[in-house]
């Protein structure tokens, strides 16, 4: 009698190769470990000096650090640092760090849908992971995020925000402790390290032809704006550099074609 053909041995199936199925623990520590990178140390050289600059305009060890780790972002730091020193009231001095921070509200508005798992993801996280969003940040998240399972980026994106904030707060305490009587010259070049890698960074990180002429227009127009209307001059530099550089690419395109 012959013997009936056995089934065939059932296969289990393989997990992803990309880490989606891996929790999300796994990805917070892998955003920690990505934190340790150049970028961060120039971060906290920059913050370096605004430790010796807090120190020197008078404000204490927790003034320095509640500035440092609640606003965050370098360049609004300095401004209300600025604006407090100058004797400014608490509106006109929280009007000029809005002034200062509106940039971030369209680097958020781009980064949002990267993180975002639609239907999935909690609105109290990504008003979290809206804290870490400055340049820093932002530009390495632009660059890195998409070669990552969507399910992953969220969390790895807040143990990388949160690693950096972290280490940053810690160097500015541990410089504000330290550092005494820095002269001028080495503070405004610890404070020259962030906005020299931001161009460097944003640069590279340019996907499009505008970008780059909108970032060539700025250059160049930047200082002749500062001379000719001093306190709007970056104001209209962005406004004016970005709609040349539109204009610009889309003419040349046409032409092109």
């Amino acid at each position: 009698m012959p013997t009936p053909p056995s089934a065939p041995p059932t296969r289990l199936p393989e997990p992803p190769e990309d880490g989606s199925d891996l929790p999300a623990r796994i990805w917070v520590l892998r955003g920690v470990r990505a934190a340790v990178s150049i970028p961060a140390l120039i971060l906290a050289a920059a913050f370096v000096g605004y430790a010796g600059l807090a120190r020197e305009s008078g404000f204490t060890l927790g003034e320095t650090l509640a500035m440092a780790g609640l606003v965050w972002a370098l360049p609004s730091v300095v401004v209300l640092t600025g604006a407090i020193t100058a004797g400014m009231g608490l509106v006109p001095a929280a009007i000029a760090v809005a002034l200062a921070s509106v940039r971030l509200m369209p680097m958020t508005m781009a980064l949002m849908p990267i993180l975002r798992v639609d239907g999935k993801t909690p609105r109290w996280q990504l008003l979290i992971a809206s804290h870490f969003v400055a340049v820093t940040a932002w530009v390495w998240a632009m660059r890195h995020l998409e070669d990552h399972p969507r399910e992953a980026r969220l969390p790895f994106f807040l143990g990388f925000g949160a690693s950096l904030t972290l280490f940053v707060f810690v160097m500015t305490g541990v410089a504000y402790l330290l550092v005494e009587g820095m002269p001028a010259l080495p503070s405004a070049a610890l404070f020259l390290l962030t906005p020299v890698y931001f161009l460097c960074s944003l640069w590279g990180a340019a996907r499009i032809s505008a970008d780059k002429a909108a970032m060539a227009a700025g250059l160049l127009l930047g200082p002749l704006f500062y001379m000719l209307l001093p306190g709007l001059d970056l104001l209209w530099t962005g406004l004016v550099g970005g709609t040349l550089a539109y204009l610009g690419t889309r003419i040349a395109r046409r032409g092109w074609r």
